[in-house]
């Protein structure tokens, strides 16, 4: 329990890092596309490895002037530039932003707000993860009583990849292949971060602190499940195409890896072994019982201007999810606002599912009336609800109004990273493997770093296992459930993957960190060294420099490989 705790404290802490770095990094991208405009086009997009883009970015692009640019985007005759979001950032840009061709600082805000607006959603969708979906997740697993191995396959492992998880499903889930590119891109270029920059860095930090060993059989399993799941979905990106039956089968590789480490668990409770790769200290941490209160100091900072300002500007981002996911956390456990969440949250779920349809918006509003009689007649102001099942109804509403909150930001966070890359005309796989994937993985750097620095070699052995159970997790259940209803809603036709050379580039790169990993740190006795991390990085570094020149025109990727 007590390392459940620090693990989700530091991810929430870390929410602030991605944020704030996904924010610099598209700030420093708009600042340059701005600089080096020239006759309508933008230096990255210039590229040869910039793909051919849909009817609606070309006839953009080929408009001189941020007014006819406003006039063509307001005309009802062009086609879908984007996926569907709440804010339209193309008009916002072009139009609130852009239609004075005199106000040469028009552009500069425009950017700005949107990179403020990307800062907002990362940190939104990983606190909301933090928060609320892996506090939903640790009390289902404590009321389901599942062995410490199977709740870190499956449970953990979904509250750790769910902004991963859910932005590729959003993406697939949208119409255009931009949005498809940054679901793909995003996942690979994700899991190619994780498992060569965060396990370089964890190796490094480990190194300098004495090293660590680490458990053989966990290791070797995780990375060949990895490299497996890799050969299968390269086997899909060749084909070109994928079928229900096929995605299905993709994501069927994580149940039977879930078998595999509940086997493997239930051998090693069998010979007595009483630690285990995916947690190692079982009774302490998963098996014990979840969500309990949690000791807060009864002395209260003194209340500020600073801190009630602070408040003010956060109030907006929290409320909203306050107040609609329920939430029997003991340390913030309040009535008021648990009835208020079962009244509103029903009424969210049909507002977002049939927004047009007064029928399903009235059964919402009914349901959440009942709900919240029923919560108001059966809670306790002192406590939270106690017994099992009613705590699992909890738990399962918290569970289903998390993943509605993810799916919206999700969803706007793809709409605003292809809208910005046909502005500053990157293309949308570029932004994926960049922003998107830095800013899902970066909380994790921060979390798993500083738990291979302060809790020692459990911690360093931790740390090493989300860097490849992570990615696994993210691959192969965001990527098979993503194509799974993607060809599901184009049945009976397969559903056509959006790939190009840099996709494979990208799986390279992640097959050879996962080499390297797997062939060093064996040969160094399974010990965390400078030698391990070192390599690792230089990876990621290499494949960095090959997406760099294939942007700035120097490499083409499209040439080097014309067949893929």
């Amino acid at each position: 329990m007590a390392f459940l705790q620090r693990l989700y404290k530091r991810r929430r802490n870390a929410a602030a890092v991605t944020a704030s770095a996904s924010f610099l990094l598209l700030l420093l991208v708009l600042c340059l596309s701005l600089r080096t405009r020239h006759g309508g086009t933008f230096f990255f997009g210039s590229g040869a490895g910039a793909r051919e883009r849909g009817s609606c970015e070309a006839e953009l692009q080929a408009l001189e002037g941020r007014a006819a640019r406003c006039r063509y985007l307001r005309s009802s005759s062009h086609p879908p530039c984007a996926p569907t979001g709440y804010v339209d950032y193309l008009a916002l840009f072009y139009c609130a932003c852009g239609e004075q061709e005199g106000l040469w600082w028009s552009p500069w805000l425009g950017g700005a707000a949107i990179a403020l607006w990307l800062l907002l959603l990362f940190y939104l969708l990983g606190d909301t993860a933090s928060e609320y979906f892996c506090a939903s997740l640790e009390g289902l697993s404590a009321a389901l009583r599942l062995p410490p191995a199977v709740a870190g396959v499956t449970l953990l492992s979904l509250g750790n990849g769910a902004p991963d998880v859910l932005s590729s499903v959003v993406a697939f889930a949208s119409d255009g292949g931009e949005a498809g590119d940054v679901g793909l891109s995003g996942a690979l270029g994700g899991a190619l971060f994780v498992s060569t920059v965060v396990a370089g860095v964890v190796a490094i930090v480990a190194a300098r602190r004495g090293g660590a060993v680490i458990e053989r059989r966990g290791f070797v399993r995780d990375v060949c499940f990895l490299l497996v799941a890799l050969c299968y979905l390269l086997a899909v990106l060749v084909a070109g195409t994928v079928t229900v039956w096929a995605a299905a089968c993709f994501l069927s590789l994580y149940a039977a890896y879930v078998l595999l480490v509940s086997t493997s668990h239930c051998c090693s409770v069998a010979a007595d072994d009483g630690s285990t790769y995916t947690s190692t200290k079982p009774s302490d941490d998963l098996a014990a019982p979840l969500l309990l209160p949690v000791a807060v100091s009864s002395k209260q900072p003194p209340r500020t201007f600073a801190s009630g300002l602070l408040a003010a500007v956060h109030a907006p981002l929290y409320l909203p999810r306050r107040l609609t996911i329920p939430d029997i956390a003991a340390h913030r456990w309040s009535r008021p606002c648990a009835i208020t969440s079962t009244l509103l949250g029903p009424l969210l779920l049909a507002v977002v599912t049939s927004p047009t349809s007064p029928t399903v918006l009235l059964a919402g509003a009914l349901t959440g009336t009942l709900f919240a009689i029923a919560a108001a007649a059966t809670t306790d102001a002192a406590a939270p609800p106690h017994g099992r099942y009613v705590r699992l109804l909890w738990l399962a509403g918290g569970f289903l109004m998390s993943i509605l909150w993810s799916y919206l930001l999700a969803r706007e966070l793809v709409a605003l990273l292809v809208s910005t890359g046909i502005i500053v005309g990157v293309p949308a796989s570029v932004l994926g493997v960049t922003v998107l994937a830095w800013g899902n993985s970066l909380g994790d750097m921060v979390a798993d770093v500083a738990m291979a620095t302060q809790d020692g070699a459990s911690g360093a052995q931790t740390a090493v296992a989300g860097c490849y159970a992570g990615p696994a997790f993210n691959t192969v259940v965001g990527l098979g459930l993503s194509m799974a209803l993607a060809a599901g809603a184009r049945y009976p036709e397969t559903y056509k993957i959006p790939v190009d050379a840099a996709t494979y580039v990208t799986v390279a790169f992640l097959v050879a960190g996962l080499a390297w990993a797997l062939v060093v740190l064996p040969a160094r006795g399974m010990r965390l060294d400078a030698t391990l991390g070192a390599g690792l990085l230089a990876v990621y570094l290499c494949f960095i420099a090959v997406r760099v020149a294939d942007a700035v025109g120097v490499l083409s990727l499209d040439s080097l490989l014309p067949r893929l």
